[in-house]
């Protein structure tokens, strides 16, 4: 096939396969001339890493330590990119990365590594391109898989520090449940809205996350970037200093994050520690760490699995939903229905279904009378009731049906559009936004 003829993507293939291709002749390069060396400093790192070498305390030793360790970053998204970013730039000489996701453009806002060029590739190969551009000497391994139970303490050996990037509970469970029967000191940080968080755990016989939280959250309780939203600045600061707490614990320079939460409230600019309990007696992982048992299904039992997209629920009988091909049919009548969002304001004015009426799922009560008015206005006789992904909207029916039976006046039926307007973009409009 000529040139003329390859596709864009083909194209954009191509180029990424070179880029890999370039990057790993250089690391090839600066490995052959550091021969000799080994466990040494070149001439070339002298110069790259002199800024951070001639800190009171860092100097050559902490140099060595930082090019003789290996740290497994588990998340190569909000928290991961700034933290690898940060521990290739130092020096670090192997750096683990690992992640079973894709590149989305919903990631772009916060994921600085990853770019519109690396739409659909998986998040480890995007990585790990950006890193060999920022620094070609340290190895770089790539794990493109789910973490679990069969895989966690194969991976997880040989590291000296485990970074959890995962934010989402599952996760932060089974690492640092590996993380104590490997004797591994572990860097957790989240992120959410405009606060994150940052903890060291199992260092220097400091609590694990299991010993100050014995049981998950109630999963209601559990919010995601995807649903609660974040400020992109706010993961890329907690990333940057779970990289600084890395290279504190691989160099023994500074105080380490252990036994104490950092707290960073981005909307008030404000960052404070407060301190925690210690190792629990009672702790299932930490009272015998070699023996410590790794739950056989993390997913079920925190009730979420290791990814910030929802699931689906269904609580409605099959009658009363409808699909978004038939809503379309119905859009059409001669009497369309009621169309009620239920998704909070701001969702709402990024877009929406034409002619839908907002009345978000917490304020049903309230806004009931206006469905009804609607429904007097248009006489119609039937609402559907529409949210994000089809959960919401399950919920609303049951409320609305009940709100609306205390209107004598009004008879009518209350639906649900099943898959929400993730399904009608995905299968009636496909030029409607998607978040």
């Amino acid at each position: 096939m000529s040139e003329s003829e390859k596709t864009p993507a083909e194209l954009l293939a191509e180029i990424r396969s070179k880029d890999e291709e370039i990057c790993r002749l250089k690391s090839q390069l600066a490995k052959k001339k550091s021969t000799g060396q080994a466990g040494g400093l070149t001439k070339e790192d002298v110069a790259r890493y002199s800024r951070q070498m001639i800190l009171p305390g860092f100097g050559v030793a902490g140099q060595k330590a930082l090019k003789a360790a290996s740290v497994l970053i588990v998340g190569a998204g909000g928290l991961g990119c700034p933290c690898a970013a940060y521990l290739a730039a130092a020096g670090v000489g192997k750096i683990g990365l690992l992640d079973y996701d894709v590149v989305e453009s919903s990631n772009l806002h916060r994921q600085i590594l990853h770019s519109e060029a690396k739409l659909g590739m998986a998040k480890v190969d995007s990585l790990t391109v950006a890193l060999r551009q920022l620094n070609s000497q340290p190895e770089y391994v790539r794990h493109n898989s789910v973490l679990d139970s069969s895989n966690a303490l194969q991976i997880l050996r040989g590291h000296q520090v485990v970074v959890d990037a995962s934010d989402n509970v599952a996760t932060r469970y089974l690492v640092s449940d590996a993380c104590v029967r490997l004797g591994i000191p572990l860097v957790s940080g989240s992120a959410l809205r405009w606060e994150g968080q940052l903890c060291v755990y199992n260092f220097n016989g400091g609590p694990c996350y299991r010993c100050l939280f014995p049981q998950p959250p109630p999963r209601a309780t559990v919010d995601n970037c995807s649903d609660g939203g974040v400020l992109g600045m706010v993961p890329g600061i907690i990333g940057s200093l779970q990289a600084l707490e890395v290279v504190k614990i691989l160099t023994g320079c500074g105080d380490v994050c252990s036994g104490r939460l950092l707290l960073l409230d981005g909307s008030a600019g404000v960052v404070r520690r407060v301190a925690l309990r210690g190792r629990s007696a009672n702790c299932e992982a930490c009272r015998n760490p070699s023996s410590a048992p790794l739950q056989t299904d993390y997913a079920a039992w925190c009730g979420s699995g290791p990814t910030d997209k929802a699931c689906s629920i269904s609580v409605l009988p099959q009658e009363q939903r409808i699909s978004c091909k038939e809503l379309k049919e119905r859009l059409s009548d001669e009497s369309p229905p009621v169309v009620v969002d239920v998704r909070p304001e701001v969702q709402f004015e990024m877009c929406h279904i034409p002619g839908s009426t907002n009345v978000p799922l917490e304020c049903l009560e309230e806004g009931a009378s206006a469905v009804v008015e609607k429904l007097r206005e248009s006489g119609s006789k039937e609402v559907l009731v529409v949210c994000r992904r089809g959960n919401d909207s399950q919920l609303a029916v049951q409320k609305l049906k009940k709100l609306l039976g205390d209107h004598g006046d009004v008879t009518c039926t209350v639906r649900d559009i099943q898959g929400g307007l993730e399904s009608w973009a995905q299968t009636v409009d496909p030029s409607f936004p998607t978040y």
